[in-house]
């Protein structure tokens, strides 16, 4: 077999008798079974990258359908955190607002009011921050908010004491017969200083206690007739004239809302009503000034 230089097929039928007889060169055979080898091998690998490459693509739809949905959840999330710093921008206005009554040495920060800088061209303006950096702005602005929030709740828990002082309600509804200041005095006609409210009241309507206090008079004055006097504390004092009757003694301790006594017409007065005077430090200020309810 080594020393033939070719090869024989032979075509037989079913009966064993010959029909046809190729015959090949052996290096024609050595040829065709390396080209039928490397054709075989070739396709194999053909095939194997046919199956990954359609389980690739097949694997690229399902990461392009989820890139496409997280997309869209980023730029939803991204929306909603520029939502929520533009409402944030809003409180702190409403910040702004709330400690300007109390002056620039309580508020928290004390921002200055001194801005400056070049301006910078719209082409050069820096690039949209990435979710990243955008979550740490909006925690900073929640931070400083924050803080801004336990800031105003401690002023406030301070300041309740004396709110809660403060005689912001009617002590009886109705008509106000002559306001707070200069007036003409219905005896004399001649101008003289009215330092409270006088309000119409029938005779015998109860008197009520704007704000908590305490009792510091109960009794009659030459002017006022019949009147109490209470101390709300932080300087405060209010005082009822021309009472019909007492309700409370020197000394009590009343809650806004009790009853002083009784409206009347007692001392200098030209008929039924209820003079309400409000004292800070001694001296008579406009009730108004505080009646909220």
């Amino acid at each position: 077999m080594r020393g033939r230089k070719q090869y024989s097929l032979l075509v037989v039928r079913g009966d064993g008798v010959r029909v046809l007889r190729f015959n090949f060169p052996r290096p024609a055979v050595v040829g065709v079974f390396v080209v039928v080898a490397v054709a075989v091998s070739v396709l194999g690998a053909l095939v194997g990258d046919w199956v990954q490459l359609r389980q690739l693509t097949r694997e690229a739809k399902t990461f392009s359908r989820q890139i496409a949905e997280q997309r869209t959840t980023i730029d939803g999330f991204n929306r909603r955190v520029a939502e929520l710093r533009q409402e944030m921008t809003g409180w702190g206005a409403l910040h702004a607002r709330i400690w300007e009554p109390f002056g620039p040495e309580l508020t928290p920060g004390g921002r200055g009011r001194g801005i400056g800088g070049g301006s910078i061209p719209p082409d050069r303006l820096p690039a949209r921050l990435s979710t990243k950096d955008e979550l740490a702005r909006l925690a900073d602005a929640v931070m400083e908010q924050g803080e801004n929030l336990r800031a105003l709740d401690r002023l406030m828990s301070r300041a309740g004491k004396a709110l809660a002082a403060l005689p912001s309600r009617w002590p009886v509804r109705g008509a106000v017969n002559s306001e707070f200041g200069t007036r003409l005095s219905p005896w004399t006609k001649e101008t003289e200083f009215h330092g409270g409210l006088d309000i119409r009241a029938e005779k015998g309507t109860p008197v009520r206690a704007p704000a908590a206090g305490t009792v510091t008079f109960a009794g009659t004055q030459p002017d006022y007739g019949i009147t109490v006097i209470v101390d709300h504390g932080q300087d405060i004092r209010s005082v009822y004239g021309h009472l019909s009757r007492l309700a409370v003694k020197q000394g009590d301790r009343v809650e806004r809302g009790g009853t002083l006594g009784m409206t009347g017409s007692t001392g200098r007065s030209s008929g039924p009503h209820l003079h309400y005077e409000v004292l800070v430090k001694g001296q008579p200020v406009n009730p108004r000034a505080y009646l909220w309810d």
